[in-house]
């Protein structure tokens, strides 16, 4: 992630235009997330595909890849934001907002080469200060999934199932997450 040195406020900045890849504002800095390459964009559409898929018709939860998540003093853009359904902002007409000022429910970030883990992990603890239930940090070289639950230790899973929200009827393993890596047949 690369940084501007000069502090502007968190309303200063949600009044910047986006950019590409995103930019998150923290500690009052502004800094560039890295661009996703193709295990990133892959365990990131999968996963959004996979949670979407069983909730989304029930209106349970809904999975939002890349989306700006604003609150306390942040504006941090997720791999994955999860929200329960009645959580989502919606407008009166029942469309989705396009600003989301509260932390989701489950918060994913996916590993990069270039990122720096503890600032990605602080943008998970963050998020859990402020409310949200769950958070995965995954690491795709090391195919494991470092989790962090309210006022718990973080637990590092490499081999066995994952905890997802308790109202989302799923079960998922690190090994099915990794899987999904392989697109190609073998030789």
């Amino acid at each position: 992630m690369t940084s501007t040195t000069s502090k502007i406020t968190l309303a200063e900045f949600l009044k910047l235009p986006e950019t590409k890849p995103a930019s998150e504002y923290i500690n009052g800095e502004i800094g560039q997330k890295p661009m996703p390459k193709g295990r990133h964009s892959r365990l990131q559409s999968k996963l959004c595909a996979v949670i979407n898929d069983i909730t989304e018709e029930q209106k349970i939860a809904y999975a939002f890849p890349e989306l700006r998540c604003s609150f306390g003093d942040r504006s941090i853009v997720p791999d994955i934001a999860v929200f329960q359904w009645q959580r989502i902002p919606f407008h009166t007409n029942g469309e989705v907002p396009d600003n989301f000022e509260l932390p989701p429910d489950w918060v994913v970030k996916i590993f990069s080469p270039n990122q720096q883990p503890n600032k990605v992990i602080g943008n998970i603890l963050h998020c859990l200060q402020h409310g949200s239930r769950l958070g995965w940090f995954v690491d795709p070289d090391d195919r494991s999934v470092l989790v962090f639950l309210p006022s718990q230790q973080p637990q590092l899973i490499q081999r066995d199932r994952l905890p997802v929200l308790a109202e989302i009827p799923i079960e998922i393993t690190t090994a099915q997450v990794f899987d999904w890596l392989k697109m190609a047949k073998s030789l």
